[in-house]
């Protein structure tokens, strides 16, 4: 008999649970993106609570914070002043934000991430590791390119918030170039749209052309997207995107709006170029379907959020106690380093 699992909860607020629909599927799950609630509580916590039940795992929605279990929640619905009892795990799921500074663990979906310590070397027996790596769950609904597109190299698209853009592509001057070259660029905002790469032949996103500006928090969704629809991705130099590639057909990158243009004129003129990388998406998918995703949050939460949680729980009140307080140091001394960095930067520019 397999062993029994300690209380495993998704913490969806109270707050918002006046719209919220049980009734959606993992395969429903495009309605939250056209109800307009695209947020990291959704996205991540109530998505992936409802996969993991479809799949037959054992784990409840919480709407108050439970103070015994393991206890899986976005960074931004939980307090920033909790401290997990002696009963309580709290696996934080940062997504494009900040670490808690008392959780236990941290599921981060950026690989670079992982590179950037938050551990104290004393916590190590309670929390070996701390973060740990899932990748974002594809866009739910998505809808592939059209097969009936054929060859045509035409539509263009970049799928997202338009501040996420860099200007650059955001100009009369842009839309001039695509002219020039025979194609159409559209800037999709409305999220409801955002699965829907049917009439699309390319897409392009580039957050920034400074190379300094790696994101490390940001994940390669773009990318995910763009493998599993079956379209070329020209994007920005990113750790996220830089951590997935294996080749050149995994996307073109660029980092300056005459590679961007350049990169375009490969894909129109190269029709072989663009089958490759559609065969090269098709292959790098598989490595993201939901049940693959599924599995991988099994194995995190049966393999290393259950054996933290035994840890936590048989520790003695004052190894809890000490590992609490040098989390609080660490946070403070964080505050402090922003600071003076921040000092530093205004007396440098008086």
């Amino acid at each position: 008999m397999a062993e029994k699992l300690p209380p495993i909860y998704f913490y969806l607020p109270e707050s918002d649970w006046s719209d919220i629909n049980l009734s959606v599927t993992p395969d429903t799950y495009q309605e939250v993106y056209k109800s307009g609630k695209s947020t990291g509580t959704y996205n991540w916590i109530f998505q992936t609570y409802l996969r993991l039940k479809a799949d037959g795992f054992p784990c409840e929605i919480a709407r108050n914070m439970p103070a015994e279990g393991i206890v899986v929640a976005w960074t931004s619905s939980v307090r920033h002043e909790l401290q997990p009892g002696p009963k309580l795990l709290l696996v934080i799921v940062c997504g494009d934000k900040a670490k808690h500074p008392y959780a236990q663990l941290h599921v981060v979906q950026n690989r670079q991430e992982m590179l950037y310590p938050h551990v104290h070397i004393g916590d190590k027996y309670l929390v070996p590791g701390e973060k740990y790596f899932i990748p974002h769950w594809p866009h739910p609904g998505l809808i592939p390119r059209d097969r009936a597109r054929g060859d045509r190299f035409e539509n263009v698209a970049y799928l997202g918030r338009k501040e996420n853009l860099v200007v650059e592509l955001r100009q009369p001057s842009w839309q001039e170039q695509m002219n020039a070259l025979g194609l159409r660029f559209q800037v999709v905002r409305n999220p409801a749209l955002w699965n829907d790469y049917s009439e699309i032949d390319a897409t392009v996103a580039i957050r920034s052309l400074n190379p300094k500006n790696d994101y490390y928090w940001k994940p390669a969704s773009k990318l995910y997207n763009a493998w599993m629809a079956g379209v070329p991705a020209i994007l920005g130099r990113e750790s996220a995107y830089q951590t997935e590639r294996k080749s050149e057909l995994d996307y073109l990158e660029a980092t300056s709006i005459d590679e961007v243009v350049l990169a375009l004129k490969r894909l129109r003129d190269d029709k072989e170029l663009r089958r490759a990388i559609v065969e090269n998406g098709k292959l790098r998918a598989e490595e993201l379907q939901p049940d693959r995703l599924v599995t991988q949050w099994r194995t995190f939460l049966t393999d290393i959020a259950v054996p933290t949680y035994e840890r936590w729980c048989t520790a003695s009140n004052s190894t809890r106690k000490v590992f609490l307080m040098r989390r609080d140091l660490g946070t403070q001394t964080k505050r402090v380093r922003i600071r003076l960095s921040n000092l530093l930067h205004k007396i440098k520019t008086m």
